[in-house]
């Protein structure tokens, strides 16, 4: 039985809420959760849009809206045509990286490094995408023509002109020390993408060793033209530096607080950690904010990824403050001086739509339609395709937002060959995962684990019979904890296996740069097969 009537309850209950909510003095940290890195923003009178990277998921780059700062609604993906984005094999740290976002008369630009899947989607390294309307269609990618490194941005001048920005290790010489790059600008054709000057290098971070020099933007404030940049890798050693010069061109200066912005001084256990890839935006008000990274470890762990945080700065001449007086990102602070915008945000999908929602992700570009919506329900066709290869399998998941959630569907699933499987799964990548499956006469509990990162186990924790065609089947994560379960219905739940690691499922074991997703997945296991799936809702909800 469908979930209508719960959803029409729930949708007006909050909504009501909602509309009855005292506008909160204070707004809570990450302002946009889960798997929500490398944030750009820029605004466009009273509204706020932002982008994020989005590595070997497809579609690509994630855009938000908002109001207020903190209220962000996906209103679509920047890279949602095969022909934009063709991905069959990068890996988990491969794929799309550090978009940037900035408008200019009338047209939206996205600028982003594309890496590690050269031959399968013929990547340049850096491209830009244009619209009219945020929501989209974007153009196809322009290729920038002999561009260097990664990480770009675009700048104009008051003359006009504009500017490529990006971070290198390719130009300049040989490193000085260990993982010195450096932030390079050109002046760029965005008619052509051909670069028209040569690079002129613009630092290599603000003190002797710094590393990977990254993520530059550049802002015209108070007359001087401020650089801003990451350094110390996107882990534990992450930082924000700020630089200013006379000319775009430089020579920029270090300013004399430096780093601006970093929480590695207080150790791998605070609350927010790896703070760093910044971006700022100015509101109508003539406020600063400050869009960055940053995780919520828990024992030193992450299995979110890097998530979306805001913070105040403001500005000293042409040095910026973070979070003036505190000099952190906090869990919670202090609201913009914005209109209160909250919105209505879905925890149930019943797949009533004529295609799938802008939260939905498949891992790597599909490059065949091997799902669809019917009749409410969604069916996934059964593949040899298995989701511990690298490779485009039958999955469509979304990302963990929450330290403490709840995942459930219920799954339509009938077959007599016992490598046919459907169900859930939660992963990190091909190698670090937990799947949760209907075969032909059980429930399955497995767990998928790369030792030393060399080799793939896969260990089967739990199997207990089940015959009927449908299952309705739960997940639950509680911190470090994950709990799996299956039933006839959705109020009597048996757990399967024991509590598990969720740690599997962190960077910090399973490397690459993405965050945990849930969803759902079907496979014949390299067999074809002519069976499908059918899911009739799925539900994800704190």
């Amino acid at each position: 039985m469908k979930k209508v009537i719960l959803k029409i309850i729930f949708c007006f209950l909050f909504g009501s809420a909602l509309q009855a909510q005292e506008e909160p003095k204070n707004f809570q940290n990450p302002v946009i959760p889960g798997f929500h890195p490398d944030p750009s923003i820029t605004r466009v009178g009273g509204d706020y849009y932002l982008v994020n990277s989005s590595f070997n998921m497809f579609p690509g780059i994630p855009i938000f809206h908002s109001k207020d700062l903190v209220n962000w609604q996906q209103i679509g993906n920047v890279l949602d045509r095969p022909e934009q984005l063709m991905m069959k094999n990068p890996g988990n740290g491969g794929g799309i990286w550090a978009p940037t976002i900035r408008y200019h008369e009338g047209l939206f630009y996205v600028i982003v490094t594309c890496k590690q899947c050269i031959n399968e989607c013929g990547c340049g390294d850096n491209f830009y995408v244009t619209a009219k309307d945020p929501k989209g269609p974007w153009s196809n990618p322009i290729w920038v023509d002999k561009s260097y490194g990664i990480d770009p941005t675009i700048f104009w001048d008051d003359d006009g002109k504009s500017y490529y920005v990006g971070s290198t290790h390719d130009i300049g010489g040989p490193q000085q020390w260990n993982s010195q790059d450096r932030i390079y600008i050109s002046e760029i054709d965005l008619k052509t993408g051909k670069l028209q000057t040569e690079p002129i290098i613009l630092t290599t971070g603000h003190a002797t060793n710094a590393k990977y020099a990254e993520g530059p933007h550049i802002y015209k404030i108070n007359n001087k033209y401020v650089l801003l940049i990451s350094e110390g890798g996107t882990w534990n050693n992450h930082a924000i530096t700020a630089f200013e010069a006379n000319k775009v061109t430089g020579p920029y200066t270090p300013t004399q607080v430096n780093p601006v912005l970093t929480h590695r001084h207080l150790g791998i256990d605070f609350s927010v950690t790896t703070v760093g890839h910044a971006d700022l935006v100015q509101t109508q008000n003539g406020d600063w904010w400050s869009v960055m990274l940053a995780c919520r470890p828990i024992d030193g762990n992450y299995y979110l990824g890097r998530e979306t945080f805001l913070t105040p700065v403001k500005f000293e001449g042409t040095t910026p403050i973070f979070n003036e007086g505190k000099g952190q990102v906090m869990l919670e602070d202090k609201r913009p001086n914005l209109p209160w915008t909250p919105f209505d945000k879905k925890v149930i999908d019943e797949f009533l739509d004529n295609k799938l929602g802008f939260e939905w992700n498949f891992i790597r570009t599909p490059l065949e339609k091997w799902y669809q919506l019917k009749n409410g329900t969604l069916e996934i066709a059964l593949r040899p395709e298995k989701i511990t290869d690298k490779n485009n399998p039958s999955f469509i998941g979304r990302r963990f937002e929450y330290l403490k959630s709840k995942t459930v569907t219920k799954l339509n699933f009938k077959t007599s060959k016992e490598n046919e499987v459907a169900g859930l799964v939660a992963l990190q990548n091909e190698n670090y995962q937990y799947q949760l499956l209907k075969s032909k006469n059980s429930i399955q509990l497995i767990k998928v684990f790369n030792k030393d990162r060399k080799v793939q186990n896969i260990e089967h924790i739990a199997n207990m019979p089940y015959t009927n065609d449908a299952v309705f089947l739960k997940i639950e994560n509680e911190n470090m904890k994950l709990r799996f379960y299956f039933g006839l219905n959705d109020t009597d739940f048996i757990q399967i296996g024991q509590d598990q690691d969720a740690s599997v499922l962190s960077s910090g074991v399973a490397g690459g740069f993405i965050g945990a997703y849930v969803g759902m997945y079907a496979s014949s296991n390299g067999v074809k097969s002519k069976n499908s799936a059918s899911f009739d809702w799925f539900e994800y909800k704190p």
